[in-house]
């Protein structure tokens, strides 16, 4: 059992309750707490306590049902978790409660968090616990007229667990009516003082809303009044399939998630593993995957720097950016046979040591970028129309930022000097010289100018990867890395079995629970895994940051036109795959 926690005394001394502190991997203090001491509890920890845990940085819910190895923890069928983050304190904690019932149920966290809304929708759509008090609290991820609830163990997992699929007229009438927008279900009129609003159906379509996303505008005039974005339409069930996949059978699914973020998702994931396995990863190791990391940080930001000049009706940067983007996907190809998707990760390292020829191509790239960058400057970011589109317009302040889970470049864009590579050092971040830059405004230039000197501050670190590559192993000798060395599997029979087993059913990870995060392309992206002792996830929570980002939107556009919202749309930096997972 871990020590006492102080948090632990604070809450028994102010509030008079008897919560019951969890032992874990990552050592973040885990405090259960009773269905009705759950508000009570989180508006202390948000308002009360010194140095105060402002951020609802995660909220998801586990399943207990079926689970063999519990914890000491308090009886429950559903256990809710909310993760809750301290810039003061540079520090988590979180808070379980559990719940026993068919349809469980417990007061909603939305006047404390404006985040909770769309959190607290998606734990309802997959698992069925209900949330006193919520605004609107129907599917978010599944479609309207969805049986049964996804992530509750005795939903299928794959289509052959299923019927063939078969859908009669009449029920493709009540899909269609179901997806109809009344204005009146989302607490919007029709009308106002004389004025007729208008809805307009912005999407669902891709590219022009960076994926598939509807949002529905309340329009007077050009004026948008508010809007609701919908989203859902990219569901894949990744975190489904993660319990159904092994611990390393799942690592190419990850790529999948943030897909213009490549090794970005795999290395959240391998970091989380290996911290319930207790695998520590070699320095070689460490530096390759710091590298590749910091090559996908350019590759999307190159692509999101296209994109957002050509939503601004600015043609040629999108196809400079992309001709930079191939560079950068050159080397990940020659490095890892693969470009988007190069699933060359594994747990406890990498897949294989580092190609000849592997430096000269990454010090090509980095002599190369800078000037492209600069000649950027010129044609986007001094150009007068860009600034008119770009600058007051879709503005956050760090409070707003704070309240509603922001996370990455727009919260660095308010002005807030904050990345996990910096604050918390993983891999080997804490041996490389580089800035975080920040801007004040909160605004769509702002999130621009601040991803932009990232790309710089990456060259940096590629360049100090390149110039200081450690020797040594590309992967960890620890029994459960996988797949195992092979040198180490031929000598007699006994060993062939093991790296048999270890490729085929992948290792047995030890009971128990770790939450990891990383500083990704778009924000912090991070696994909360838990181990049944098993060779695969009891339950995997991928916390991404698009997610929070989107629900922002209605915050960020009221009061502008609708040529506006594009540009915002275009200055968040989402991926819908990362949103929708």
């Amino acid at each position: 059992m871990q020590a006492q926690s102080p948090l632990v005394d604070d809450l028994r001394a102010a509030l008079h309750v008897e919560p019951t502190l969890q032992a874990t991997h990552d050592s973040v203090p885990t405090i259960w707490v009773k269905s009705d001491e759950a508000p009570r509890v989180l508006r202390h920890l948000k308002e009360g306590v010194e140095k105060p845990y402002r951020m609802l940085y995660d909220l998801t819910a586990i399943d207990e049902r079926v689970r063999t190895r519990l914890p000491e923890q308090p009886a429950s069928d559903f256990t809710v978790v909310y993760h809750l983050l301290s810039y003061e304190r540079n520090a988590d904690v979180r808070v379980k409660v559990p719940l026993v019932a068919e349809s469980p149920s417990l007061p909603t966290a939305t006047n404390l968090w404006p985040a909770a809304n769309w959190y607290e929708r998606e734990v309802w759509d997959m698992f069925g616990v209900r949330f006193d008090g919520h605004p609107h609290l129907r599917r978010i991820l599944m479609p309207p007229g969805w049986k049964g609830h996804p992530l509750r163990k005795e939903h299928p997992a794959r289509a052959t667990e299923t019927g063939i699929f078969q859908l009669a007229d009449d029920q493709a009438e009540d899909d269609e009516d179901a997806l109809r927008f009344r204005p009146e279900e989302w607490g919007l009129t029709r009308k106002s003082d004389g004025t007729d609003f208008m809805f307009l159906n912005v999407g669902p379509q891709h590219p022009g809303t960076h994926g598939i996303l509807r949002i529905i505008l309340q329009l007077d005039g050009e004026r948008i009044v508010d809007a609701v974005p919908d989203i859902g339409f990219h569901h894949r069930g990744a975190e489904k399939m993660a319990e159904r996949q092994t611990w390393h059978t799942f690592l190419p699914y990850t790529d999948r998630i943030d897909y213009l973020g490549g090794v970005m998702n795999n290395l959240a994931y391998c970091l989380a593993v290996e911290q319930l396995a207790g695998i520590d990863v070699p320095p070689r190791a460490q530096v390759i995957r710091i590298m590749l990391a910091e090559i996908f940080r350019i590759a999307s930001h190159l692509v999101w720097y296209g994109t957002f000049a050509q939503d601004l009706g600015a043609l040629s940067p999108v196809f400079f950016t992309f001709n930079d983007r191939e560079r950068a996907l050159e080397i990940i190809e020659a490095v890892c046979g693969d470009r988007m998707h190069p699933n060359w990760f594994r747990i406890g390292g990498v897949a294989e040591d580092l190609p000849e020829g592997w430096d000269g191509l990454v010090r090509g790239f980095v002599d190369y970028l800078p000037a492209r960058l600069r000649e950027y400057d010129e044609m986007v970011m001094r150009n007068r129309i860009f600034k008119a589109r770009t600058k007051g317009v879709g503005a956050y302040t760090l409070s707003d930022a704070i309240e509603w889970g922001v996370t990455g470049p727009g919260l660095r864009a308010c002005g807030f000097e904050w990345d996990f590579r910096k604050k918390r050092p993983y891999s080997a971040y804490d041996q490389f010289e580089f800035e975080v830059p920040t801007a004040q405004h909160g605004d769509c230039y702002d999130r621009a100018v601040v991803r932009i000197e990232e790309m710089r501050q990456s060259l940096r670190i590629i360049q100090q990867c390149a110039d200081h590559m450690p020797a040594g192993p590309y992967k960890s000798l620890h029994r459960l890395a996988t797949p195992p060395l092979k040198e180490r599997t031929m000598h007699d029979i006994e060993t062939l079995i093991t790296h048999f087993l270890s490729v085929s059913w992948g290792p047995v990870i030890p009971p128990g629970e770790a939450f990891f995060s990383i500083e990704a392309t778009k924000g912090n992206n991070g696994y909360y895994l838990i181990s049944d002792g098993d060779t695969r996830a009891y339950r995997a929570r991928i916390r991404t940051p698009s997610f929070p980002h989107l629900q922002m939107l209605p915050l960020m556009c009221r009061g502008l036109f609708v040529a506006d919202l594009f540009a915002i749309l275009g200055s968040i930096d989402y991926v819908l795959a990362d949103v929708d997972r």
